[in-house]
Parts: C-alpha cells; sequence; structure tokens
C-alpha cells in the first residue's frame, strides 16, 4: 500500500510559479518511477512530467517542456514539480502517482503505468 499527498497548488498569475510536492509514504520510495498528471474541467486526464526510480531520467509533455522541472528526493521520499512561466491552460487538477507495478523503472507517460494515485492538487492560472 502506497499513500501520496499532494501539496503547493493554489492561484498564480500567468507568468508566475508554483512548486508543487507529493510526499509519499509505504514502501520503499526510491523504488520506484513517479509521474505527474493534470486534468482540466471537462478534459481527459493527461500526462505532464515523469522520472525515473533514481531520478537520472526525466520526461515531459511538449506542452510543459523548458517551463516545467520534476525533480525527488529520495531521502524525503518526495517528488517535485518545479512550474514556471505558467499559462492559464496549465490551470488544472494536478496528481502525482507512482509505479510500483515494478521496481527500477525509467517512468511512463501513459496513466496504466502507475498504480497508485495521490488526491489531487487545483492549479489556477489567472490571465
Amino acid at each position: 500500500q502506497v499513500q501520496l499527498v499532494e501539496s503547493g497548488g493554489g492561484l498564480v498569475q500567468a507568468g508566475g510559479s508554483l512548486r508543487l510536492s507529493c510526499a509519499a509514504s509505504g514502501r520503499t520510495f526510491s523504488r520506484y518511477a513517479m509521474g505527474w498528471f493534470r486534468q482540466a474541467p471537462g478534459k481527459e486526464r493527461e500526462f505532464v512530467a515523469a522520472i525515473s526510480w533514481s531520478g537520472g531520467s526525466t520526461y515531459y509533455a511538449d506542452s510543459v517542456k523548458g517551463r516545467f522541472t520534476i525533480s525527488r528526493d529520495n531521502a524525503k521520499n518526495t517528488v517535485y514539480l518545479q512550474m514556471n512561466s505558467l499559462k492559464p491552460e496549465d490551470t488544472a487538477v494536478y496528481y502525482c502517482a507512482a509505479d510500483t507495478i515494478q521496481e527500477y523503472n525509467s517512468g511512463s507517460p501513459r496513466s496504466r503505468g502507475y498504480d497508485y494515485w495521490g488526491q489531487g492538487t487545483q492549479v489556477t492560472v489567472s490571465s
């Protein structure tokens, strides 16, 4: 069993920054890949970023590449999403996800690659 708790969401003006955190508990965090996804009202959930178990590999959706950075601190069992140059179209509920299906994975852009999800944190970007 894995528990994921996101924090750091809020309201920010376009061009601003936010840092999301996802605290994990319940299993050996350092052995599994993590991802961030988001879902805007009326839209399907979409991939944002992923990071391998070691942090050595990262992947981004084209829409956030160059603006968002995913990182992890295995000593703190936490994964982060630094979001810069935010745009109104980034408005969504952001979810972190853990892939404990197989240890030592590199991360996946597919939601089916993750078996645990957090409750989500709202990010609203005003124009």
